[in-house]
């Protein structure tokens, strides 16, 4: 049922457009400033010999580069007792498909890496019907160097950083519906095992050898690369949210 909404003239209709305009320039430059800030903060060398999965075999982090000089990582949410990756996660990687192959020739490579083992890795790209590159951190550092895995234990006793803040101690591990309830039922397991993995997105260059860390985000800081998201924001109902409405893409006829 469609929600009472004001109805106006053209005219009006122009008037009010052309307002929200300057609004929407004045958000573009902003983003525009908050770009170049984000290219400005200071590369960490990373020293640490991470080791990944991958479909061409063993890799380290600056053989994920495959030879370009920039690396972006979507930090996917399927951890090794997971029996399907994150809805969320997988609704946000359906837009890699498109988007992989123009960074590829513009000196960027795009990956995605979880801790599940390789194999379910495998099996869930090919489900899906994906051919980005994704690689299994298993058995890795990698996750709880960069703040998106962590234990129950750590959960429990607030022992968790993420998204550059200290979580509540407990926080949501216990709850029985919601969100995180859905999702965790989604993956076939318990929501302190969904929450033990967290999602974002860390970007890193390679220069003279070395590979440096530039820059991650996390969150909300993840709605930008969530694309069904940019085209809500400019439908007529915006994105008339009341509850967890997505599936994976394979499972809306079962919905």
């Amino acid at each position: 049922m469609m929600s009472k909404q004001m109805t106006g003239t053209r005219e009006e209709w122009l008037a009010a457009r052309r307002a929200l305009l300057e609004e929407e320039k004045k958000l573009t430059r902003r983003s525009d400033e908050l770009a170049r800030r984000r290219q400005q903060l200071p590369w960490v060398r990373i020293d640490k010999d991470y080791q990944f999965e991958t479909d061409a075999g063993s890799a380290s982090l600056a053989d994920l580069f495959q030879g370009r000089s920039q690396l972006l990582v979507y930090h996917f949410m399927f951890g090794p007792d997971y029996e399907a990756g994150c809805p969320s996660c997988s609704a946000i990687a359906d837009g890699f498909e498109g988007f992989a192959i123009h960074l590829a020739n513009h000196d960027v490579t795009l990956s995605a890496v979880s801790r599940a083992p390789l194999g379910k890795l495998q099996a869930y790209k090919r489900r899906m019907g994906w051919t980005f590159p994704w690689a299994s951190s298993f058995g890795s550092d990698f996750n709880a160097d960069f703040n998106i895995w962590f234990t129950e234990t750590q959960q429990r006793s607030g022992d968790v950083e993420y998204n550059y803040r200290h979580e509540e101690a407990g926080g949501q591990l216990d709850q029985e519906d919601g969100p995180e309830a859905l999702f965790a039922a989604m993956c076939r397991t318990d929501v302190p095992t969904y929450l033990s993995e967290r999602p974002g997105m860390s970007a890193f260059a390679l220069q003279d050898g070395v590979v440096y860390h530039s820059y991650s985000t996390y969150a909300r800081g993840l709605d930008g690369l969530w694309g069904m998201y940019q085209w809500l924001d400019r439908a007529p109902k915006g994105r008339n949210e009341t509850g967890v409405w997505w599936r994976r893409h394979d499972e809306y006829g079962e919905a």
